[in-house]
């Protein structure tokens, strides 16, 4: 089991919504509106990506690879045990006893229900933990998407993260989840992690599935 993983793959998602629009112009009675400057690009984030791609974000999904690295061992050690298990009745099936070949079966059965019982919960466990970092640092990223939107006159900024998202093709040029990751970093004081070249994948806790696709929501931008 890798402790790797691609964060194109944690697939956390917000879902598919517009990030940036732009605020109306209250206006005075019996006063015309005042001229608003109004962005004309269109572009598209991957805003779960952007999110921890982030050097605080590589720091968090480092602090969770240290959380759960003893329970991720513990799984390692269960499922070597049952595959294991595995292998023995291969090689010596047709050798044992009707009695001791079934036992060994049920030891086996029952060891690959606890190990699939205690890989779900952790998987749940692990999901839950990066859901809530990623709602966390997500209010920080919308208000530099906010800035970038407004300073680089854009209209609309779409988040395809969710591999559902009805944006059917998109012209790489308008994919602004660097820029974001950029300028969240320009902004934020926090350094990238020392053991971690710029640019390098992040890491999560192995034996857990990747991001599902958008079952919580983008976090709102406070008014």
């Amino acid at each position: 089991m890798s402790g790797k993983f691609n964060i194109r793959l944690l697939a956390l998602s917000l879902g598919l919504s517009v990030l940036f629009s732009i605020a109306a112009v209250a206006q005075a009675p019996g006063t015309a509106a005042p001229a608003s400057p109004t962005g004309t690009k269109i572009g598209i984030v991957s805003i779960a990506d952007a999110i921890f791609a982030t050097n605080e974000g590589k720091k968090e999904l480092d602090s969770l690879q240290a959380r759960f690295s003893g329970k991720q061992n513990e799984l390692k050690a269960q499922n070597d045990e049952v595959e294991k298990l595995k292998a023995d009745l291969q090689v010596k099936g047709d050798k044992l006893s009707d009695e001791e070949r079934n036992s060994r079966v049920k030891s086996a059965t029952d060891k690959q229900k606890v190990f699939q019982r205690n890989a779900e919960d952790f998987q749940a466990e692990v999901q839950q933990a990066e859901q809530e970092v990623q709602n966390r640092l997500g209010k920080k990223m919308l208000d530099v998407l906010d800035k970038y939107a407004k300073d680089n006159s854009f209209a609309v900024i779409l988040d395809v993260s969710n591999p559902q998202t009805p944006v059917l093709w998109a012209s790489p040029a308008t994919n602004i989840t660097k820029e974001l990751v950029d300028a969240y970093n320009a902004a934020s004081p926090v350094t990238a992690p020392a053991t971690k070249p710029a640019g390098a994948p992040a890491t999560r806790p192995a034996g857990t599935a990747p991001r599902p696709p958008a079952t919580g929501t983008t976090p709102k931008k406070p008014q």
